[in-house]
């Protein structure tokens, strides 16, 4: 009997995705619930919920884009998109038999350069190839030269924007900047707890201490001694920004999450056998 009820149990990838996209649902939700009344026409509030990931409702609905995407636009969204497929289908599948926490980073890497960096780069471009108002969610993120540069103009945008009108600007007037900071990003690593711990049935709290991390080293960098050492600007900005982002990631994307989610959803969908 118990052999016929786990026939029946939804994998652990399964449940990563399905968390993932009731997250960003209800984000979307509330984000298009939240937004300034105006005329726009249905077709448009249509296209942001189920067209555009990202979370710049008012910009969306009610300013028309003032820029086309041009050939180079589309061609480096379709590149992006094209490497992401690539490393699933044939970088990752010829690493099948290497060591598993190696090939399944390599699979979340084709993974986000097919969806976060390629697809909605295009939806981007289809979006704004119509008029509309949709800044692509990932901004060259590698040429960011603070932290506060990456996650707050470069990096998932989406997430970035629905965070400022939600929680920064409400609480900062109340609580200042610092505690507001560490509270979007502690908010944020809850998130990612949600969504990667909870499918892993382990790491809990890792993530949590991860964008705990990049709060801490966003106060650091703007504070008065982060300044007269150079971070924030330049090279040494950059190298940074580098170091507290790659350096801790192991606490967001945990050993569990990789060997009990990835590597089973790589294999369920034959790009690892």
């Amino acid at each position: 009997m118990s052999g016929s009820l786990d026939s029946f149990a939804i994998p652990r990838w399964g449940v990563m995705w399905g968390l993932a996209i009731f997250v960003y649902v209800a984000l979307k939700g509330i984000s298009w619930i939240q937004r300034t009344p105006s005329d726009a026409p249905i077709w448009k509030h249509a296209a942001y919920l189920v067209g555009w990931p990202g979370m710049d409702v008012d910009a969306f609905l009610n300013v028309r884009s003032a820029s086309r995407p041009t050939v180079i636009d589309w061609g480096f969204a379709f590149f992006k998109f094209g490497c992401g497929i690539g490393v699933l289908l044939f970088i990752v599948p010829a690493l099948g038999g290497a060591n598993e926490y190696l090939v399944g980073w390599l699979g979340m890497l084709g993974i986000a350069f097919t969806l976060h960096f390629g697809l909605f780069h295009i939806l981007s471009c289809a979006c704004r190839q119509l008029g509309l108002t949709a800044v692509p969610i990932m901004n060259w993120p590698i040429a960011s030269q603070s932290l506060s540069e990456f996650w707050g103009k470069r990096w998932n945008l989406a997430f970035r924007d629905l965070t400022y009108h939600l929680l920064f600007r409400p609480l900062v007037r109340y609580f200042g900047p610092a505690a507001t900071v560490m509270a979007g990003f502690i908010l944020s690593g809850l998130v990612h707890d949600v969504v990667i711990s909870i499918p892993s049935g382990g790491g809990y709290g890792l993530p949590t201490c991860y964008f705990s991390i990049q709060g801490s080293a966003i106060l650091a960098e703007r504070s008065r001694w982060g300044r007269a050492i150079g971070l924030g600007r330049g090279l040494r900005g950059w190298l940074f920004c580098l170091v507290v982002l790659v350096a801790p990631c192991a606490l967001l994307f945990h050993e569990p999450f990789v060997c009990g989610v990835i590597i089973p959803f790589l294999q369920a969908t034959r790009i690892v056998r």
